[in-house]
């Protein structure tokens, strides 16, 4: 049996009960719960990945809905004992749900909400932060200055890679990668290659106009290239970025091979999920190739690194932290709270799930929908005419 959790209570006297497995950014999601007549449970544990035990004595006896993170695993079992409790709704605090078996809580009828559509520029923004930061050795810049190393200036020390007028590519041109490209694009002067299943009307408009716009004002123009293949983007790219959604297609994606073909002083930056990436080879590869650089905010076996990952210099490693920006949060556990509250009332699902904005404006009452959930068609959920 699981030790009690310590929680702490909104509006103990509400009708409906809901549980958030860990605290939120922000009080509105509080709030628009307690509006709408529920009793909100906070999980306080100071621990910082809930076991399966530890949610289900979270669930109790009665429970109508559950706000739920990425790190845990909402399979079988939990969607069960939620079930049993009288649950429909659980939603993650996150866009991707890798760790929820969507199957299982069709099973028992649960609906799965997550969080689109609030992401996009957060994540964009930190993959061209890690571009810059790995280009210009930022942070083998700053541990150097804070070891009391710097002893004077010199010709050669922390050369880095000048990004204007080079190459950046991008594997995964949805809203994200095409995010990324237009500030890497129209930020550094970069050129653009990408691959993608999908034309990118859009973004190659962009890049097109914004290379008129430099041609007319006497500079040299940027371009744009759709690659054929992932590997064309591999050799011609200076920066790469990996944007594509994890399934059995692209686990590996970057693998021993694709880096062999990468140039010697490229830069990889991943922010899509950990799996994309052989961590083994990656970790070989920047041992052999002192010049080559990565940026990584996910990982294969999160919360773990592969051996010797943490020991090269040319890598720079950050915990996850794509979406954290308060905006965007906040704005993750309005729409967790809205998933839950919307399948708990009884409304339909948002019609387009990455048009949230509705649901973020704080000077206005938020649609009687659910944001996204993930699992309408299969519970055959009704859809918001709104």
């Amino acid at each position: 049996m699981a030790k009690p959790v310590s929680i702490e209570v909104w509006n103990p006297n509400g009708k409906y009960r809901v549980v958030s497995t860990k605290p939120m950014p922000g009080t509105r999601w509080i709030n628009l719960l307690i509006q709408q007549d529920c009793r909100v449970e906070i999980c306080t544990q100071k621990k910082t990945i809930l076991s399966v035990e530890d949610i289900i004595a979270l669930i109790g006896d009665k429970c109508d809905g559950v706000i739920g993170q990425l790190t845990e695993d909402w399979g079988e079992e939990l969607f069960s004992a939620l079930s049993r409790a009288g649950g429909k709704a659980f939603s993650n605090m996150a866009v991707g749900y890798n760790n929820v078996d969507v199957n299982a809580a069709n099973k028992y009828g649960v609906a799965v909400g997550n969080t689109p559509g609030v992401l996009t520029e957060t994540t964009a923004e930190l993959a061209a932060s890690l571009s810059l930061a790995a280009a210009r050795r930022i942070v083998e810049a700053d541990e150097f200055m804070r070891a009391g190393l710097y002893d004077g200036w010199l010709p050669h020390l922390f050369v880095g890679n000048l990004l204007k007028g080079q190459t950046v590519g991008v594997i995964g041109a949805g809203r994200i990668g095409s995010a990324y490209a237009r500030m890497m694009v129209e930020g550094f002067k970069m050129n653009l290659i990408y691959y993608d299943l999908y034309q990118s009307t859009r973004l190659e408009k962009f890049v097109t106009a914004y290379g008129e716009f430099l041609k007319a004002n006497g500079e040299k123009p940027v371009t744009w290239k759709r690659a054929a293949s992932m590997e064309e983007v591999l050799v011609e790219a200076d920066v790469i970025s990996l944007h594509p959604v994890l399934d059995k297609t692209t686990y590996h994606l970057v693998n021993k091979e694709s880096l062999s073909k990468m140039k010697k002083e490229a830069i990889l930056i991943n922010c899509s999920r950990g799996p994309v990436v052989d961590e083994v080879a990656l970790v070989e590869h920047l041992r052999e190739n002192p010049m080559f650089r990565v940026g990584l905010d996910v990982f294969e076996d999160e919360p773990y690194m592969k051996p010797g990952l943490a020991e090269m210099k040319n890598a720079i490693v950050v915990p996850h932290i794509a979406s954290a920006s308060k905006w965007t949060r906040e704005g993750m556990a309005t729409l967790a709270a809205l998933n839950v509250l919307g399948k708990i009332k009884g409304y339909p699902v948002w019609s387009d799930p990455n048009k949230v904005e509705p649901f973020l404006n704080e000077n206005a009452p938020p649609p009687a929908a659910s944001p996204s959930i993930v699992n309408a068609k299969a519970l055959s959920l009704p859809v918001s005419k709104l």
